[in-house]
């Protein structure tokens, strides 16, 4: 099996090198601009059509004799951009197929993901790397490079550069171990709440520095724009936000490897973070109900970063044998895992779970995370989740209000639930 992996570490800069790494960023980030606007106008015009990758390219040595300062670049580092470019459009055109959000292409700022791309070319020795057109650099090697290098890009990170490395490993197919299974309530109150009723709290870095935060930020309004003291406070803001965002990510590292280190089958919920973290505004002439408490829920759930947690968990799980599967959300912390009735009055508060009809009481996080570990089993025994008119399990396509419970052998037994801690 050949996996890829990614090696991020900060680079070293003297005198003079930033210039130059900036000069090579922002010349991808003109024939990227360049590049999209002639694009631009080719797909708005019904008679033309958008250039194809290869004669996008055939266009660069025009664009160097336009631009004299074109040429101080790699141009392979220009060609990696124009290919990016190519590789965002067709996923624009497979999204506009498929009837999403299509996400069209944006022109690029400056200062603002900053970065280019060396395909070939570059040298790895001990702790020093090789990038052409720029020279010899020190990084700080926090871990040895397994596999063989693909290509390197170097990124601005707030005032420090980083060299990303892209490898390819060839390792043994896993083995599926013997582990057990699981099922995952996601929560703001609690992160995580797994079916044998252990639970991880969340992090909320974000909400602990939110005072600091506005404080600075407050501070650089009052300042001249683009003054000295204006981009030493920006400084601190961007300095701030980028610790919140390391934490967030070795917390999510750490929980995802611990998981996929103690099962070998896991089940979570298929949310759509993107419209449960959309705002509830509204417009003048429909407003939005209680925005300031859904506002709060929005900033909680991006503050975890569930979206990371979920992809970190499936390849990590992969890597070792395991799988990932995800199940309809509906009413998973309405339904009883004993008796399987499924009623909103089931849970009449955030954190406890009472059910109408055979009287069971629960954590609601930890109901909900059974009730997922048991969709997820139904779904593996037959295909019920993939073919909406099979029959194998009751009345053939799920219920967009309910998820199917319909075989008895599914529910739990009141003695299952006598060992665990609710």
């Amino acid at each position: 099996m050949i996996i890829r992996k990614g090696y991020k570490f900060r680079i070293k800069l003297h005198n003079g090198d930033e210039q130059r790494f900036s000069q090579f960023a922002g010349c991808c980030r003109f024939v990227w601009n360049k590049a999209l606007a002639l694009q631009n106008s080719l797909f708005q015009d019904k008679d033309e059509r958008i250039l194809a990758k290869t004669n996008l390219l055939n266009l660069l040595p025009e664009w160097k004799n336009e631009h004299p300062f074109l040429k101080e670049t790699h141009s392979q580092v220009l060609q990696q951009s124009l290919i990016d470019l190519d590789r965002a459009y067709q996923n624009f055109f497979r999204r506009l197929k498929q009837g999403e959000d299509p996400g069209c292409p944006r022109f690029k700022k400056k200062f603002v993901h900053d970065s280019f791309r060396f395909p070939q070319g570059f040298k790895f020795e001990n702790r020093h790397v090789y990038l052409p057109k720029l020279g010899w650099f020190r990084f700080y090697k926090s871990q040895e490079i397994q596999g063989t290098v693909k290509n390197v890009t170097v990124s601005r990170r707030g005032k420090h550069w980083h060299v990303s490395v892209q490898v390819e490993q060839e390792v043994p197919d896993p083995i599926p171990a013997q582990k057990p299974s699981a099922g995952i309530d996601m929560g703001v109150a609690r992160f995580c709440t797994l079916s044998d009723g252990s639970f991880y709290t969340p992090l909320n870095l974000f909400k602990r520095l939110s005072k600091k935060l506005a404080r600075l930020q407050r501070s650089l309004a009052r300042k001249v724009k683009f003054s000295q003291n204006w981009k030493k406070a920006k400084a601190r803001i961007t300095s701030l936000h980028e610790k919140i965002a390391d934490a967030r990510r070795d917390y999510l590292h750490k929980l995802s490897s611990l998981i996929a280190d103690r099962f070998g089958f896991v089940v979570v919920e298929d949310l759509r973070v993107k419209n449960m973290s959309a705002s509830a505004k509204g417009t003048a002439l429909n407003p939005g109900r209680n925005v300031k408490i859904k506002s709060g829920l929005n900033r909680s759930i991006l503050d975890q970063g569930w979206s990371e947690f979920f992809r970190q968990l499936e390849y990590k799980l992969s890597w070792l044998g395991g799988w990932l599967e995800r199940i309809n959300p509906c009413n998973t912390s309405r339904t009883c895992p004993v008796c399987g009735h499924a009623d909103k009055d089931n849970r009449r508060t955030q954190s406890r779970f009472r059910c109408m009809r055979c009287l069971f009481e629960g954590n609601a996080d930890h109901v909900a995370a059974i009730n997922i570990h048991t969709a997820g089993h139904a779904g593996i025994k037959c295909s019920y989740w993939q073919k909406p008119d099979c029959n194998a399990c009751g009345d053939g396509q799920p219920s967009m209000k309910q998820e199917p419970a319909g075989t008895g052998d599914l529910l739990l037994p009141l003695s299952h639930f006598a060992t665990l801690k609710m």
